[in-house]
């Protein structure tokens, strides 16, 4: 591919999960030697699999991994390797503080420069790691997934520094898969497929239609498919469960029915659903799985019961990550692949890969780490292990974060075959168009209760995201 960055501008990289957003970007960074072709500079080819010749041409790299120094402070982070000294060749800690509040006032940034690191949250720890690649005077900036664990507001702040960023004449280089991101930052759009450049227009000429088009290599006319109809049977029943400083929850989900949990962040929803696997306790209520009972507090029971959870945080809660996919993929069921305590690796092996086949699961094999795949990849691994066993009731905590556009329509189908296959859904997502566009029912919750039901009529109402946000809300609703 051939690519031109432009001073002054921001560039957005888009693609799936695995189009070679990343690998791109370590190659202009020098950190991969390219096979073919080269990285030029103001006109001057750079040295290929450089990191320092790179660095020395003016290009700085935020990875989406960040890799701070946690137990140094923000100026040592800012200064390490290019560390100010006195005369008599002592660190020149006073000037460096100095200048690292300089760097960072510059920005907008109110911290002492002499915080640890790890005491600034995933966002602050961003902007430090973008003041840090532009102090020395960078002229490209390669920004790889900056918003993927950030929150709304440390957004916001990201993208003031990109503008400060762009009338200083920097080159940035912005990967993402957020369409919302897209139209807020961008001047450019490149689109990666397979690792191959397959667009490359202005924002001005293209849709997020077209956008997403190019992404996926086909016409996203559905991106939510047909909702099975759900069975008489209740496979999960909740009555009066409470949760110490929350009301009473009661509710039902069917077998083959989805339904949704909307609300507004803190509306407790994740707690919901730890509450209802056994996660966390409950001091009140009921909770059964196809007609039997499940202890509080006992994970053990509801997995026996039939029920599976997806969390929220996949990689600190529902992965393993230096395992492999076999591993993690059979984890929760390793009872039913063993014998007098020994493995059995062929039926093992069967059931893994058969729910690799189900979700189009794109690995090397299932003796690749799980870390070493892509966010999309990942989800499926959390979501395919449970379909080894016996599962009626399938809990989905934010079941989509993190993923492209491509993966994400995979899932939903995924999501739509295990409901026709008789598997009740109850889903807690943020994002409005997939809650309301994959459920059958959408309970609102706010203040740990549910406020307010919808049925698929109410849904499919013009007004929908209104009404939602205003139940969330706890404002009036007409």
């Amino acid at each position: 591919m051939s690519l031109r960055l432009e001073p002054g501008t921001v560039t957005v990289l888009a693609g799936e999960n695995g189009a070679g957003k990343s690998t791109l970007l370590k190659i202009i960074s020098g950190q991969l030697r390219p096979d073919t072709g080269e990285v030029l500079s103001g006109g001057e080819p750079l040295a290929p699999g450089d990191v320092h010749a790179a660095r020395g041409a003016g290009i700085g790299i935020v990875p989406q991994e960040l890799a701070p120094i946690p137990d140094l402070s923000i100026y040592e982070n800012l200064f390490v390797g290019r560390e100010k000294r006195t005369r008599t060749g002592l660190l020149d800690r006073r000037g460096m503080i100095k200048a690292a509040r300089e760097m960072l006032t510059v920005f907008g940034i109110d911290l002492d420069p002499r915080t640890p690191m790890r005491r600034l949250s995933v966002g602050m720890t961003q902007l430090v790691e973008i003041v840090k690649n532009t102090s020395w005077g960078a002229r490209v900036v390669l920004l790889d997934e900056p918003t993927s664990a950030i929150s709304d507001r440390e957004v916001d702040r990201l993208f003031t520094l990109i503008d400060q960023l762009r009338g200083r004449g920097v080159a940035i280089v912005y990967t993402t898969h957020k369409m919302a991101e897209i139209q807020a930052v961008a001047d450019r759009v490149v689109v990666l497929r397979d690792g191959k450049l397959v667009a490359d227009e202005p924002l001005s000429a293209l849709s997020e239609h077209d956008i997403v088009q190019h992404m996926i290599g086909r016409e996203l006319s559905e991106l939510f498919p047909a909702r099975p109809e759900p069975g008489a049977e209740v496979a999960l029943r909740v009555a009066g469960v409470r949760r110490e400083g929350a009301p009473p929850v009661d509710l039902e989900v069917r077998a083959g029915e989805i339904v949704g949990l909307a609300g507004l962040i803190g509306a407790g929803r994740t707690e919901l659903l730890e509450t209802l696997f056994g996660v966390r306790g409950r001091t009140d209520g009921e909770i059964e799985v196809a007609g039997r009972r499940l202890r509080p507090g006992r994970v053990t029971d509801a997995i026996a019961a039939g029920m599976a959870l997806v969390p929220e945080d996949r990689k600190g809660a529902g992965l393993v990550l230096s395992m492999d996919v076999l591993d993690n993929g059979s984890l929760p069921h390793l009872k039913a692949f063993s014998v007098a305590g020994w493995l059995r690796p062929k039926a093992r092996t069967a059931a893994v890969g058969e729910w690799g086949r189900t979700l189009g699961l794109r690995s090397r094999g299932l003796s690749q780490e799980v870390q070493t795949l892509s966010g999309g990849n990942q989800q499926k691994v959390v979501l395919g292990r449970w379909l080894s066993g016996d599962v009626k009731v399938l809990l989905l905590d934010e079941p989509t974060r993190g993923v492209d556009i491509g993966a994400r329509s995979e899932i939903y189908r995924a999501i739509t075959r295990l409901a026709e296959s008789g598997l009740a859904v109850l889903m807690a997502s943020s994002d409005m168009a997939e809650v309301i566009g994959l459920s059958h029912r959408l309970l609102v919750m706010r203040g740990g209760g549910v406020v307010a039901e919808l049925d698929r009529r109410a849904m499919d109402a013009p007004d929908v995201q209104e009404r939602i946000f205003r139940h969330a809300a706890g404002l009036n609703v007409a």
